[in-house]
């Protein structure tokens, strides 16, 4: 149980590190605008997805893309559109504006989950959804000041998706979702196709952009979705913080990138929220397993 338990940690950890790598890649494009970087990630994204899927299903891939259903199309739509809200946030402003205003998401979807399903939430967990909000204004007053705030808009486009698609595939628990985030690749790359004005790029910003489909973007979604078999979704949320953190650091040592004050004070006190309110999650889903356990047990 415990080699599971860390083999779950480590993939989280994994995946965190390459989807950390985002804003380092894309402030290393020479000349490739967002569509063309976002057309070629889209597809590549979707072929090294369906790879993973024919390994796993061989024969049976056919049924696991129909058993998602026209839920599982809306799921590859959201996403899909996340994921260029997600690509023009890093390029409209610092990273570490965006990769903490999205390490928001968790707080959100709890709140959403709050509001609109009415799931319990602790009166911790909307504290904290408060107070986080404090910290992204705090970006938000940084990107109005430097002249970036789309990219804030671009960035808070990211959570709403992330809650939308989470929304959706919560209610299809019993089926393997894969499939549809796969599909998610293809609306981003042939929303991208539709805005391309060429094709053609350096050689080099084609490595970067394959790259970011395959490893970073592909391997790194791969990570998480396999350890949430491992490990529990709050702990899943917690390890994952490790992209927020590592993202800002390769573009400071990488390009001398630094976040202002602002963003720091913002920054930190989103982590220190979403960090809290994981954590706070973990032991309410250990105390309940216990109970769990015990009543078995008796």
């Amino acid at each position: 149980m415990e080699r599971r338990y860390g083999y779950g940690v480590t993939l989280v950890i994994i995946g965190g590190f390459f989807l950390s790598t985002s804003g380092i890649l894309l402030r290393n494009i020479e000349a490739a605008s967002g569509w063309q970087i976002l057309f070629y990630r889209g597809f590549t994204f979707s072929l090294t997805l369906f790879l993973l899927l024919l390994l796993r299903y061989r024969s049976g891939i056919g049924a696991a893309f129909r058993a998602i259903g026209r839920p599982g199309l809306w799921a590859a739509l959201v996403l899909g559109l996340g994921s260029i809200c997600y690509i023009f946030a890093i390029l409209w402003t610092t990273v570490a504006n965006a990769v903490f205003i999205i390490g928001a998401a968790p707080l959100a979807t709890a709140f959403v989950a709050w509001l609109v399903l009415g799931e319990k939430t602790s009166r911790f967990g909307v504290l904290a959804m408060v107070i986080s909000l404090g910290g992204i204004a705090l970006m938000f007053a940084d990107g109005l000041l430097e002249g970036r705030w789309l990219g804030n808009i671009a960035a808070l486009g990211v959570v709403a998706s992330f809650v939308v698609f989470l929304l959706i595939i919560r209610n299809r628990r019993g089926v393997d979702m894969l499939p549809a985030t796969c599909l998610g690749g293809i609306v981003m790359g042939g929303v991208a196709a539709l805005f391309v004005e060429t094709f053609t790029i350096s050689n080099h910003d084609l490595v970067i952009a394959i790259t970011m489909g395959c490893l970073q973007f592909g391997i790194g979604f791969w990570c998480f979705t396999v350890a949430a078999r491992y490990i529990m979704a709050s702990e899943v949320a917690l390890f994952s913080l490790t992209e927020s953190i590592l993202g800002p650091i390769w573009v400071w040592i990488g390009i001398g990138e630094q976040p202002s004050l602002l963003t720091l004070a913002g920054s930190g006190i989103v982590l220190l929220c979403v960090g809290a309110y994981c954590i706070n999650g973990i032991r309410a889903e250990r105390r309940l397993l216990e109970d769990y356990r015990r009543f078995n047990s008796g």
